[in-house]
């Protein structure tokens, strides 16, 4: 699973815990400390739990940072990770921190909870419908606009790419990697979610696979549209890397896969897209749950969803709002 369940002595409460860490993949050290935070609380928002009690940060200084930059880099980092811890209703009480060759950056989250405030991974039944809640290709994304500055890479994808579309689809990515899933893990409850799991270092398919072997009832997840930041796609088909369509890229911070009752997804992905939750929350119906033998997969050509950046939608947004309508036509 992703969180530990542990029953405590008292009371009837369970213990729910998780930790994780990673390497930078983004050049914003702020925006990395946020993106790691919102990577650590998701192991608890697969589950439907809302609120943490308490974060600890686990931080590794680089050994081959000097002294400049370290005191500008790290402390970005720290503000951004508990900027996110706040922006969930928690806070970082603690943590280690050490020197290595590398910069790490991660974390613990703790809850002690009610029964009937989280959600057990494992209740998926035939005719559930699987939603997700982030785009995929956020490896992609990263890894593209490394490259703008790889001429040897950037001539594998400049036929099918621009720069700019690299830009756009590396903010998309970083926007999505540092959002919460808060949102949705609070909607899971609302309607009646039966299973869910966070997407991240297995991609879609390794994680859907993870999580059809945890169910209790004879299921199997099948997958027929994979939403993917636009142009990501082509950009992987053109590298001959990453397996994004495969469902095998690995993705950081993802959204959440969730089975829920077929009556329920539209009303699902409808509500989470609602203003009163902020902007950029997004769902998709990516497939179907049914009888067999604890399996996930992908069909063979699989509806592929491009999924326009925010600076994109915003840009096409103001130019409609700046056109009038024609009388004549």
């Amino acid at each position: 699973m992703d969180s530990c369940v542990i029953p405590l002595r008292h009371g009837g409460l369970s213990l729910v815990q998780t930790t994780d860490f990673f390497y930078p993949l983004v050049e914003d050290p702020y925006m990395m400390g946020r993106i790691a935070c919102a990577n650590v609380l998701s192991d608890l928002y697969a589950m439907g739990i809302t609120d943490c009690d308490n974060m600890l940060m686990l931080l590794s200084i680089s050994q081959k940072m000097n002294e400049e930059e370290r005191e500008k880099i790290m402390p970005l980092m720290v503000k951004g990770f508990r900027d996110a811890a706040e922006e969930g209703g928690t806070s970082v009480t603690g943590g280690h921190t050490v020197i290595n060759p590398w910069i790490i950056i991660g974390g613990v989250a703790t809850v002690v909870c009610q029964p009937n405030e989280f959600i057990m991974p494992d209740n998926a039944v035939p005719g559930d419908v699987l939603v997700l809640t982030k785009p995929l290709g956020t490896q992609v994304a990263v890894n593209a606009h490394q490259w703008l500055d790889n001429p040897e890479r950037w001539n594998k994808i400049k036929l099918v790419v621009s720069k700019e579309d690299i830009e756009l689809a590396y903010q998309e990515a970083i926007f999505n990697m540092a959002m919460l899933n808060r949102t949705a893990a609070g909607l899971m409850h609302t309607f009646n979610a039966h299973a869910a799991t966070d997407i991240t270092g297995f991609g879609i398919l390794g994680h859907a696979q993870n999580l059809a072997k945890q169910q209790r009832s004879e299921v199997s997840f099948v997958i027929h549209n994979l939403p993917i930041i636009a142009k990501m796609a082509a950009v992987s088909k053109a590298s001959g890397r990453f397996g994004l369509l495969q469902g095998t890229s690995a993705e950081t911070s993802g959204g959440l896969l969730i089975c829920l009752p077929r009556e329920q997804a539209a009303r699902f992905c409808a509500e989470i897209k609602s203003p009163k939750y902020g902007e950029g929350h997004q769902a998709w119906i990516i497939g179907i749950v049914e009888k067999g033998k604890q399996t996930a997969r992908i069909i063979d050509k699989p509806r592929i969803i491009e999924v326009m950046p925010r600076g994109v939608a915003v840009a096409l947004h103001h130019d409609n709002s700046n056109t009038s309508p024609d009388p004549t036509s």
